[in-house]
């Protein structure tokens, strides 16, 4: 059996072998096994950028923590706003420890501040306070961790709060996100309701009770969530598309008691009502009392008052219903009696005419008047006959008098020649011709024996 060559490497040979390099550092390198250990690695210097460090030559834990620190030591201050989600007072320290979240977005921050600057606020910030903080990254060696450290912070007002609001509202309303054009109706009998309301709360008992009180049959798909504080935004963003993804969910209402303004900002938050300005489901805002406002009621296709008012916009009374039934009924019947009793009454009143009554009457005056025409017609008839026929006597009369039969039978005779041609004068024939007389009894042969004057 024939064995396959082996396969060969350019290997060098083995032991210490000096190379001198280009920086005048000479380094003694031992291979074994084909790979390069750097004996003195640690005489050479290092590499002064990240991208020059290799395998080779790495940069120790130290190296890079320094360098980030003095990178991020280059970094000035600055102004950071978020809402407060932990807080936990330390009497006697020097610095208390707070973390800031992005209101928009699930991203948080720790942040170190004095407790002289924590001092100077009229109150101790509370879970879900709007402040604004002075701070500078710090990054931390020996642990690896980077935080704020903040000389500064400042709560942020209702007006100012209010005012951003109004900007916001601004904006909004230029984009067309609070449009009439874009509400669409509620449906008159959802199948099922998409409640978003807080965890056990006053709202969705005020949503459920009454909605089932009107009509026992409605079903509810409900997603307890946080309504207020830093985790609002986002759980309520994702209750509503969640449940606008699903086909059986005719309506979607966002239901909150009343609180103060600050309890309220997250339903004026930006991404929470471009949310529900998405939301292809037909939305109801009952958010608060009725002199609430935030900008969520702009957007939705209804806004109710309060979630009691949420269960009147979004299911109808079964009482009301009925009792609406019943009336329409009564009205229909009502007025089908009125029409029939109208139609009654007119053909009474038809029936009651002469020609209806008495149907023979009119056939009668008809076949009068047929034989009072006959009679007119044969009265002018015969005298037009009588006329015609004096007439007739008196052109007989004329006739028979201008009658060459009557001038015969007076003793005239008419004389024609042999042709048929009635001889008028003497010279109309010659003497020896034969001639033809007519007379009134009969006719004659003669021939012309002369002819004179």
């Amino acid at each position: 059996m024939r064995t396959a060559a082996p396969r060969h490497r350019h290997l060098r040979p083995a032991g210490p072998v000096d190379d001198q390099r280009t920086d005048g550092h000479r380094v003694s390198h031992c291979v074994q096994d084909g790979l390069v250990t750097d004996q003195t690695a640690a005489q050479l210097p290092l590499p002064e950028k990240a991208l020059d460090t290799s395998a080779s030559r790495p940069w120790p834990v130290r190296v890079l923590s320094d360098k980030i620190k003095g990178y991020i030591d280059r970094m000035p201050p600055v102004w950071v706003e978020g809402q407060v989600v932990q807080f936990n007072p330390r009497p006697g320290s020097g610095m208390q420890f707070l973390t800031l979240r992005d209101a928009d977005r699930d991203v948080s921050l720790p942040v170190t501040i004095f407790s002289s600057a924590m001092a100077r606020l009229a109150k101790a910030p509370a879970e879900g306070d709007h402040v604004v903080v002075h701070a500078k990254p710090t990054f931390w060696t020996k642990r690896g961790t980077l935080q704020m450290q903040a000389n500064d912070i400042r709560a942020v007002g209702v007006g100012e709060l209010l005012a951003r609001i109004e900007e916001l509202k601004r904006v909004l309303g230029a984009e067309g996100l609070f449009d009439l054009d874009r509400k669409r109706p509620l449906p008159f009998l959802p199948r099922v309701v998409g409640l978003v309301c807080g965890r056990e709360s006053k709202a969705e008992h005020d949503v459920v009770v009454n909605s089932r009180a009107r009509w026992p049959q409605v079903r509810f798909e409900i997603r307890e969530v946080a309504v207020q504080g830093v985790g609002a935004v986002p759980e309520v963003s994702r209750a509503i598309q969640e449940l606008d993804a699903r086909d059986d969910v005719d309506v979607v209402v966002v239901a909150r008691g009343g609180g103060s303004v600050e309890d309220l900002l997250p339903f004026s938050n930006e991404a929470l009502v471009r949310v529900a300005a998405a939301c292809r489901t037909p939305l109801v805002s009952a958010i608060g009392h009725e002199t609430d406002s935030p900008l969520l009621d702009l957007v939705a296709d209804v806004r109710a008052s309060t979630p009691t008012d949420a269960a009147k916009c979004i299911v109808p009374d079964v009482s009301e219903e009925r009792q609406r039934l019943a009336q329409a009924r009564q009205r229909i019947r009502g007025a089908i009696t009125t029409i029939l009793n109208r139609e009654q009454h007119g053909l009474d009143g038809v029936r009651s005419r002469p020609v209806l009554a008495a149907p023979h009457t009119m056939l009668e005056t008809r076949e009068r008047d047929v034989v009072q025409a006959v009679g007119h017609a044969r009265h002018a008839l015969n005298a037009l006959l009588l006329g015609a026929s004096g007439e007739i006597g008196r052109l007989e009369a004329q006739v028979r008098a201008l009658s060459p039969a009557s001038t015969l039978e007076r003793g005239y005779a008419v004389v024609q020649r042999t042709a048929g041609h009635v001889v008028r004068t003497p010279g109309d024939v010659a003497v020896g011709d034969d001639v033809h007389i007519r007379l009134a009894d009969g006719n004659l042969g003669a021939a012309v024996t002369s002819v004179g004057d």
